[in-house]
């Protein structure tokens, strides 16, 4: 590899295990030269982390829950006690009720509404704050977001208004950390399997369908996921914020099925 992230060191939140596209984040970015801290909530989701941050050298992890502020305060105060400062940061979460992942948007309910928009949007806007605090030289923040977010999808509902919210923090945020030297970019990556992804009704079809239909006949893999991050995190990136990079084979240029799946 390059090492284009040599010396450089960031935190990696939301692996869940070894499919997480977080994970195919962090495996790039380690390949690349990069120091790695991770965080997680919960021992079960500890357990399934720590031996794959061992195996790209990391024993710094970090139990944090996105609605705590102690326990982000406490995350963010470990970082700057190992490390005084940071490169980039790795926003891989989201939530919602999956009972409120199949049929009719019309149906959420108040209180999914709430959890959703705050952990899927509000956390990355929490973290960027917190993690600008310790980017003296400037750095990266990164995102995952969907086409769901502008595109109608079936199940998505409610994800697709927080994706929306999260696209646009996205932009407000490169707007204010731009003068700090701090980047602020989201990852779109078509549907991938993973256990975030299985959550939404019709996963495999929609699965099926985005690679029968994307001009690259291929849904996102972790590599190419991974190296896009790796792009966006690096010094090849300094001079793009703001951006929603699309991974998702060119299926968001279609305006309808191809001929022959019509």
């Amino acid at each position: 590899m390059a090492e284009l992230m040599q010396g450089k060191r960031g935190l990696v939140m939301g692996v869940a295990n070894e499919r997480s596209i977080a994970w195919g984040i962090a495996r790039a970015l380690a390949a690349e030269g990069a120091e790695l801290a991770f965080s997680y909530q919960g021992e079960a989701f500890g357990k399934r982390v720590e031996p794959l941050a061992a195996s790209v050298g990391s024993n710094l992890l970090v139990d944090v829950d996105v609605v705590n502020d102690d326990s982000l305060e406490a995350c963010f105060a470990k970082l700057k006690a190992e490390w005084g400062s940071m490169d980039f940061l790795v926003h891989a979460i989201a939530f919602s009720d999956k009972n409120e992942l199949t049929g009719r948007f019309i149906n959420t309910s108040r209180e999914n509404f709430k959890t959703s928009l705050t952990i899927s949007c509000f956390s990355f806007i929490d973290v960027a704050r917190r993690a600008s605090e310790m980017m003296p030289d400037g750095g990266s923040l990164i995102t995952l977001t969907f086409q769901g977010s502008n595109r109608v999808t079936p199940n998505y509902n409610v994800m697709g208004v927080a994706k929306a919210a999260l696209e646009s923090s996205v932009r407000y945020l490169a707007n204010d950390l731009g003068p700090q030297g701090i980047r602020v970019n989201a990852i779109s990556p078509g549907p991938m399997k993973t256990l975030a992804g299985a959550a939404i009704g019709g996963a495999r079809q929609t699965f099926r369908h985005t690679e029968a239909n994307a001009p690259l006949r291929v849904n996102a893999t972790l590599e190419a996921v991974g190296g896009a991050a790796v792009f966006l995190a690096s010094d090849y990136g300094k001079c793009t914020t703001g951006e929603i990079l699309r991974v998702d084979g060119g299926y968001h240029v279609l305006g309808m099925p191809q001929a022959e799946n019509l």
